[in-house]
């Protein structure tokens, strides 16, 4: 059965040009990067030139790219190791409510260890108010963590507006770009961030490998202490093929990344307005234009949206983020938007990529208006 793959957001496809440049190093270049032979030598070249890579993209020095093992690693590297670089200036950390449990549990610990975390709300499209930002702020706030774009709705928030801020209050700033780097510009001094997370499996490179950006002079206490890899802050041997992987999907991004944005925006558009046209009872959970080109949310009014995915085993989709992907709560970054929990419940998120065509996203709308009216107990049109 072809599946037609709406979930990007969640992961996507190896790129096959990446897959190409990542398999010398998952076979005949086994070299650690720290040996001086020339196995090693050839090996540390290559993550030196990811490093490259992925710095080009984002718009930084190469020195200011750490190499993770994944997104999550990265967002833990920022909070918790700027809490503990900074404990002796303040405890209070500023963070929103729907940012990915990889901020939401990092800043929990911190709690637990007497940080005071302000959780500041969201309107109803899913944005944070930089103003709220402005008036969170104590003489003992030391970190600021919005994330770029939300992984469950796409709402793009202002982080250039809230680095304004944090700059002029001397506050470092954080943001998990997991999902919009590749997708929409990311440049970091566009955005006026300290911190940047990156996810390779959410841009076409592997799962197991992520990037933080840290800006020159913003100190970190790392997480795995060990050798002196990764600038002293990312202790263990490189994940070589995973790196390389990484820097050649940074490389591609970078190269169409104002084309891909505009194809992906017009399927998306496209699917969204043919469910509208056909199926009706349909609303748009995020913000209408400050929006991921590729992501679209919707609530299908009356129908349950756990059942009607089952019901269309030809799509892969998703009823929210993927890591909450066995609970039938309410999205939480629904919920915390306004969204009544019968239309929470009713949500499903459709991620395109690079892949998709028109004849795949004409294919879905056949397949999901029948399974909507099916589940509301009506023919389709």
């Amino acid at each position: 059965m072809d599946v037609v793959y709406l979930d990007h957001n969640a992961t996507t496809p190896v790129d096959t040009e990446v897959r190409e440049v990542m398999l010398p190093f998952l076979g005949e270049e086994f070299g650690n990067p720290s040996s001086s032979h020339a196995l090693g030598t050839r090996a540390r070249a290559a993550v030196d030139r990811a490093r490259e890579q992925v710095a080009q993209l984002l718009g930084c020095a190469p020195e200011e790219i750490i190499f993770t093992g994944c997104g999550s690693e990265a967002n833990n590297l920022a909070l918790k190791g700027t809490a503990d670089a900074l404990a002796e200036r303040g405890k209070h950390i500023i963070t929103s409510v729907i940012e990915h449990p990889a901020i939401i549990n990092p800043c929990r610990y911190l709690e637990r260890k007497g940080y005071h975390v302000t959780y500041l709300p969201v309107d109803s499209t899913g944005l944070v108010a930089p103003e709220a930002v402005r008036s969170a702020i104590t003489d003992a706030t030391i970190l600021i963590s919005i994330m770029h774009a939300n992984n469950e709705v796409g709402t793009i928030q202002p982080v250039e507006e809230i680095g304004r801020i944090a700059r002029e209050r001397e506050i470092i700033l954080h943001t998990d770009a997991a999902q919009s780097v590749g997708k929409i510009p990311t440049r970091v001094d566009d955005l006026g961030v300290d911190l940047l997370t990156v996810a390779g499996h959410k841009l076409y490179a592997p799962k197991g490998v992520g990037a933080l950006f840290v800006r020159r002079g913003v100190a970190l206490e790392p997480l795995i202490h060990g050798a002196a890899h990764e600038r002293g802050l990312r202790a263990g041997t490189e994940n070589v093929a995973g790196i390389v992987g990484l820097g050649k999907a940074c490389e591609i991004a970078g190269g169409d990344l104002a084309d891909v944005r505009d194809r992906l925006q017009g399927l998306r558009d496209r699917l969204h307005r043919s469910l509208e046209e056909r199926v009706g009872a349909v609303r748009l959970n995020g913000h209408p234009e400050r929006r991921l080109p590729n992501t679209l949310n919707v609530s299908f009014e009356g129908v349950d949206s756990d059942e009607l995915l089952r019901a269309l085993p030809e799509i892969a989709a998703s009823t929210g983020a993927a890591c909450h992907a066995h609970s039938r709560e309410p999205s939480a970054v629904l919920t915390a938007m306004g969204v009544p929990a019968e239309l929470a419940l009713g949500a499903v998120r459709f991620s395109l990529g690079r892949g998709n065509t028109i004849q795949e996203v004409e294919r879905a709308v056949e397949l999901i208006v029948a399974a909507v009216e099916n589940a509301r107990g009506r023919p389709a049109r």
